[in-house]
């Protein structure tokens, strides 16, 4: 039986060379669209139900059978920095912007989410910040990285209405 470290490296070894092989990673530093697709019975799919477990357990107490999309996009020249990025399809779980996407960075034997809940077609650009390529949603919000995560470029603040007499 082998030790945990190396069960671990022989997992690290295959999801790695999932996230190469799969739809929506590419090698090196390209960009584009983030193509999401199921992948059941694999390391990643095993993962990513992981990584989502509350999600889909909220959809299964509504009675639902779930969807769970993945895909993989390089977001540093760096790659060891492959993103995963995780979308759970259930009616409890989409509203009217339709379903939402988390990404998640793999930071030695953990996953940290460093998007949550974006709703939308993703795209990896071109645009670096922090070393890390910016990602485009539903073709007009960018996120930007601030070192750890992800940040909103859209303003959050809301113009004062205007004083009425």
């Amino acid at each position: 039986m082998p030790s945990a470290p190396s069960a671990f490296r022989a997992r690290s070894t295959i999801l790695a060379a999932m996230l190469a092989i799969m739809p929506g990673a590419w090698a090196g530093a390209q960009t584009g669209p983030v193509i999401l697709a199921q992948h059941p019975g694999t390391e990643l799919d095993r993962q990513a139900r992981t990584l989502v477990a509350h999600d889909l357990l909220d959809a299964a107490d509504s009675q639902e059978r779930p969807v769970l999309l993945t895909g993989s996009g390089p977001v540093s020249s760096d790659p060891r920095r492959m993103a995963l990025f995780v979308q759970v399809q259930s009616a409890s779980l989409c509203g009217s912007a339709g379903c939402s996407t988390s990404v998640y960075l793999r930071n030695g034997r953990r996953w940290t989410r460093v998007l949550d809940s974006v709703s939308g077609p993703i795209t990896i650009t071109p645009q670096v910040h922090g070393g890390m390529h910016d990602l485009l949603v539903d073709s007009t919000d960018r996120w930007i990285w601030n070192g750890t995560t992800y940040t909103d470029t859209q303003a959050t603040s809301q113009p004062m209405p205007p004083e009425r007499p």
